[in-house]
């Protein structure tokens, strides 16, 4: 039997056996016997249960046989059999058993207190162990986190991003990159691109609530302006001027030295909605991912036999895609529909929305699985500032996985052909004049795309409460409202039918046209002194203005001071009412948990 064996048949925990040798400075195994030597085992007696006192007891810090000095447990050159450590008020190690002569051995006196004795020692072993496991883990832990911020990229965006708290409403650019460096991404085409351009890219909205989420696809032949982008260059900033007529949003990213933080700023003034962070995606991104979370499903309701571009090949049905082959899968659009970037579009949603729920129903259960993505995602990852380190990143991903799956929704910006391209050479599109500032003002509002009554009844009350609000008061008469109408929506002529239908509809006689506002504005805005709330609460209530649209300043106006009307893209026409739906318009939307199978 070995000395653990002995030790613990005789009630003798182990934890009283190993004793530091401060000559070695290795713990050694010690025998009731062993004096500074290793003890031998055939020469070991049977050795007895040792008393330990309880911490601040009267032994605490006492040198001498079989006691503890300096916090280190020292052992005697010989110890007595049975007990190795006595206490100095106790030198009768017996007590007497009244009536009776004989006296009781203090081991069996003792033995009622063994039980919290074994406790602590447990406590003691079980402690040490985890203790070992934590620091092991939290070592580990490290490392990958070093890791995983050592793989990021990141990018100062400056004010293009703009600040918002991890728990509010969130505006996320997944802008993806087309650069073809890596392996095999040159057969793509112009594999001379180096930096890249702004492929299709992905808005993401969070509601404030976390019931929903909203991902919009924007096309990258999608004709915009691209606003003027200051580009940090090293220590120094760049101006890039911004576009002369309208570019394809492709042109946001690696054209003239933009970086994310032109798309940003270009999808700002298209939307008048705040980004928050961006994430930038390669080609190369795409394989790793794919690759890491097992290959992703997919479905074919028609093969598709690419054999000249992106050399895919599959058959109808359902398919398991990674690596190469899920790239492919990403770039081709000819079999489909109109062989167009709206088609591609929609085969890419189906894609994402697959990849997600895999993510939450394959891969946040293991954490093997769950390394393997992380370690792939941030390799091929561009970040801004705010978000730039793996544990930023990671409470997003947690605010992202609060939102359930039925009730992420994936659609394209509406979109209708480019009116200025002849009807048989139309390769690009333009926003929908009507239906996009329909959308980008349900994600402005936070009103989900989805069939989630509580939230759409929420959020109409919200916005009656607000506007009643804003409302309430006295209005001053029609023919009292002073206001000058600027046109920022793009919209040519919209300042003057606004004048037409606010005198000869409305009777405010004193509105004058001025013309183009200095710059496009993607929100329609009523700027007014606190002496004109009277007349802004009126001109607010005929045109069905938002509470957020309406501006007040802090000093008052003069007498004959007029208000200023700047027409933005969500101006829909002269006296249409400019308060956000509270139904999404029909733009062929697709919820996340909805398997849909590629035309």
């Amino acid at each position: 039997m070995d000395a653990h064996s002995r030790g613990r048949a005789d009630e003798i925990d182990p934890a009283d056996q190993w004793v530091l040798n401060p000559q070695t400075g290795n713990y050694e195994l010690r025998l009731d016997h062993s004096a500074g030597q290793s003890p031998q085992p055939s020469q070991a007696p049977q050795p007895s249960r040792t008393d330990r006192t309880p911490s601040g007891g009267p032994d605490s810090g006492i040198t001498g046989s079989g006691t503890r000095s300096g916090g280190r447990r020292t052992t005697p050159a010989e110890a007595p059999v049975p007990g190795q450590r006595r206490r100095p008020a106790e030198p009768d190690t017996a007590d007497p058993v009244p009536g009776s002569g004989r006296r009781v051995p203090a081991q069996s006196r003792r033995k009622r207190k063994q039980g919290a004795s074994r406790k602590k020692k447990v406590l003691l072993w079980t402690g040490g162990t985890m203790a070992f496991v934590l620091v092991g883990g939290a070592v580990g832990a490290y490392a990958i986190y070093s890791k995983l911020n050592g793989n990021l990229g990141v990018v100062d965006v400056g004010t293009a991003a703009k600040p918002a708290s991890i728990k509010g409403p969130l505006n996320i650019l997944i802008i993806g990159n087309d650069v073809r460096t890596g392996e095999g991404n040159e057969s793509y085409g112009n594999k001379d691109n180096v930096t890249g351009h702004a492929d299709t890219t992905f808005l993401i909205h969070i509601a404030e609530d976390r019931t929903n989420a909203t991902a919009v696809s924007i096309p990258r032949d999608l004709k915009i302006e691209i606003p003027e982008c200051p580009t940090k260059v090293g220590d120094t900033t760049k101006v890039i001027p911004a576009s002369v007529g309208k570019r394809k949003f492709n042109e946001s990213y690696g054209v003239e030295g933009r970086d994310p933080g032109c798309t940003m700023r270009t999808v700002t003034q298209m939307s008048g909605l705040p980004i928050n962070h961006f994430m930038m995606v390669d080609f190369n991104a795409v394989k790793k991912l794919s690759t890491a979370v097992g290959g992703v499903k997919v479905c074919l309701a028609k093969p598709i036999n690419d054999k000249t571009y992106s050399k895919l090949n599959l058959p109808a049905g359902e398919h398991r895609v990674q690596g190469e082959q899920a790239l492919a899968f990403l770039r081709n659009r000819h079999g489909l529909g109109n062989e167009s970037d709206l088609d591609r579009i929609k085969q890419q949603q189906q894609f994402v929305a697959s990849m997600i729920r895999q993510l939450k129903e394959e891969t946040l259960d293991s954490p093997t699985k769950l390394l393997d993505v992380a370690n792939a995602a941030t390799e091929s990852l561009t970040v801004d500032k705010g978000i730039g380190d793996a544990m930023k990143l990671t409470a997003l991903a947690k605010e992202l996985a609060k939102v359930d799956l039925k009730n992420i929704t994936f659609l394209t910006v509406p979109v209708v052909d480019n009116p200025d391209e002849p009807p048989t050479k139309r390769a690009t599109v333009v926003l929908d004049s009507v239906k996009a500032p329909q959308v980008f003002s349900m994600i402005e509002q936070d009103v989900s795309f989805t069939e989630v009554k509580k939230k759409e009844a929420d959020a109409k009350k919200a916005r009656s409460q607000a506007q009643a609000k804003l409302l309430q008061g006295p209005k001053a008469p029609a023919s009292e409202v002073r206001v000058d109408v600027y046109n920022g929506s793009g919209i040519q002529g919209a300042a003057q039918a606004t004048i037409n239908w606010l005198q000869n509809e409305e009777g405010v006689l004193r509105s004058t046209n001025k013309s183009n506002a200095p710059e496009k504005a993607a929100k329609t805005t009523l700027s007014y002194a606190p002496n004109q709330a009277d007349q802004a609460r009126a001109l607010a209530a005929m045109m069905g203005l938002q509470a957020t649209a309406l501006k007040q300043g802090t000093t008052d106006a003069g007498e004959r001071e007029p208000m200023t009307l700047v027409l933005g893209a969500d101006f829909k026409g002269a006296g249409v009412p400019m308060t956000a739906p509270t139904k999404a318009p029909d733009v062929g939307q697709v919820e996340a948990d909805k398997k849909v199978c590629a035309q």
